[in-house]
């Protein structure tokens, strides 16, 4: 406490309430996707290969989970090491179907009902993705877009019924569900048509898309490339900016689906000029979309401390959206949250108005001198105090509650 009283008053004389950072920082609820626990494997029964739609996990540290309960139970360890308020975020795939194949566009709420019933006993609510990948129907590289019209209708058929059952979830939940939509379309190498299949992408989520329904907040999310897509991306950013604004669904920016030298703070001020709200994955690319776990960087930060100068942090969705299995997945999880986490607090205790007041004046060795010192303020006490009254443990405490969960639960999956 002491060491936080003295982080209060330095940052109070620079305009900035630590108190009401603190509060607001909890409040915002971040959405922890379910597929680092298992690497995107999913419990889907069906014959067929699954590997394909251009994601990839690497690594094989032990202790994966298998089915639901699994992941239920890492998701409950990891609520318990990390601060503020969340949401879970599921995909599709993880359907319960007690072993039963089930077609993706048969897939109904029941088939989601231990998920309702757990994220109601933790009073969290759900977020979905219709999971365009990984089935026989996407083995050629195109679902949504796919020039057959049997192929392209089975997978505007699974959006429909996915769209419904997030509907499901948000009236048994009360709230919204956010629901996703990422589609792996593109070509390897040398396109000849890029126009074809654009069209044809149009086409189906209007046709997905057409019934409002209740509690269901529908998103479109881009990339720049991926497996098996390096040539030529179907939902490119262009599209899907486009096609968000026009239709007035959510645009989603995944921080690692542009080129590793493109800025997505900078993109903000621009994009919420006309999109009332934004989902925000937070993500990390290295050398290629490679979702490896978010850290506390310099990009992370940009992102944040960006939405609060624009007063917009309220209209952003946040959500987490990386798998690593070559590390403990439960210490994956907690250093993105963490990480997310203090990259809004950071934001939150930006002295916004005297840096753009200083700005508007002309002052800008002074602003540019006052944003240095920022980077020196005692932030990491304040962050402690965070943990502290969220309860969840402070500082490195968390890797060793980490280590225990791994001995006495983890090493027990094979």
């Amino acid at each position: 406490m002491p060491v936080y009283n003295h982080a209060k008053q330095v940052y109070a004389d620079w305009g900035v309430d630590t108190e009401a950072a603190i509060q607001r920082a909890l409040a915002l609820p971040i959405s922890i996707h379910c597929w680092q626990s298992d690497d995107v494997n999913g419990f889907e029964t069906h014959d067929g290969t699954t590997d394909s739609g251009g994601i990839m996990a690497t690594g094989n540290y032990p202790g994966r989970s298998r089915n639901g309960d699994e992941l239920r139970q890492d998701y409950d360890r990891v609520l318990s090491l990390v601060p503020g308020e969340h949401r879970a975020n599921l995909h599709a795939i993880y359907a319960e179907t007690g072993g039963k194949p089930v077609g993706r566009d048969e897939l109904e709420l029941e088939h989601f009902a231990r998920w309702i019933d757990w994220a109601a006993s933790k009073k969290i609510k759900l977020d979905f993705n219709p999971t365009y990948f990984a089935h026989p129907l996407a083995a050629s590289g195109y679902t949504l877009s796919h020039a057959d019209p049997v192929i392209q209708s089975f997978w505007i058929r699974h959006g429909i019924v996915c769209r419904t059952i997030a509907s499901g979830m948000a009236q048994a939940l009360g709230g919204e569900c956010v629901i996703n939509h990422w589609i792996p379309d593109g070509g390897k190498d040398a396109t000849a048509d890029r126009w074809s299949p654009r069209k044809r992408l149009v086409e189906a989520y209007d046709e997905l898309l057409n019934e409002s329904l209740v509690g269901c907040t529908d998103a479109v999310e881009s990339k720049l490339f991926g497996l098996g897509s390096e040539d030529y991306v179907v939902g490119s950013f262009e599209f899907y900016l486009s096609y968000a604004l026009s239709r007035k669904v959510v645009l989603c920016l995944d921080m690692g689906h542009f080129h590793p030298t493109e800025s997505i703070a900078d993109k903000l001020s621009s994009i919420m000029q006309y999109q009332d709200r934004l989902l925000m994955h937070t993500s990390r690319p290295m050398r290629w979309d490679s979702d490896h776990v978010v850290v506390y960087s310099d990009d992370l930060r940009a992102v944040f401390t960006e939405l609060q100068r624009g007063d917009a942090l309220d209209r952003a969705i946040v959500a987490l959206d990386f798998f690593d299995a070559s590390i403990n997945r439960i210490g994956a999880y907690v250093v993105g949250i963490r990480a997310t986490r203090k990259a809004i607090l950071n934001a939150l205790l930006d002295p916004t108005l005297t840096l753009q007041k200083l700005e508007l004046e002309g002052k800008n060795a002074q602003k540019l001198g006052l944003m240095e010192e920022l980077k020196t303020l005692p932030f990491g006490a304040v962050w402690d105090e965070l943990c502290s009254r969220a309860n969840v443990p402070v500082g490195k405490a968390w890797i060793s509650e980490m280590e225990c969960y791994e001995k006495e639960v983890l090493s027990s999956r094979t």
